[in-house]
């Protein structure tokens, strides 16, 4: 189970490879429980949920560096009424 606080820690290459790494590990538990040979079926859910965790995290550092820049300027809608 990977932590949040570490996903954090994490810059966003980190964390583009550690999604990639988690998926990897998603289709081999797939695959072993296609074969019947998975025992821990909650290990699925696991994975899933640690997928999930880490492109939260990684869409939430996008953001901030995306619209970092965009918001400190103050609020574009403001500026569309006008």
């Amino acid at each position: 189970m990977t932590k949040s606080a570490e996903l954090r820690q994490k810059d966003v290459a980190g964390l583009e490879a550690e999604v990639k790494d988690l998926q990897k590990a998603h289709f081999g538990l797939r695959m072993q429980k296609a074969t019947q040979q998975l025992n821990n079926t909650a290990s699925l859910r696991v994975t899933r949920r640690d997928i999930a965790r880490a492109k939260t995290i990684l869409a939430q550092k996008r953001a901030a560096t995306k619209g970092g820049s965009a918001t400190a300027g103050g609020s574009h809608s403001a500026a569309n009424k006008e």
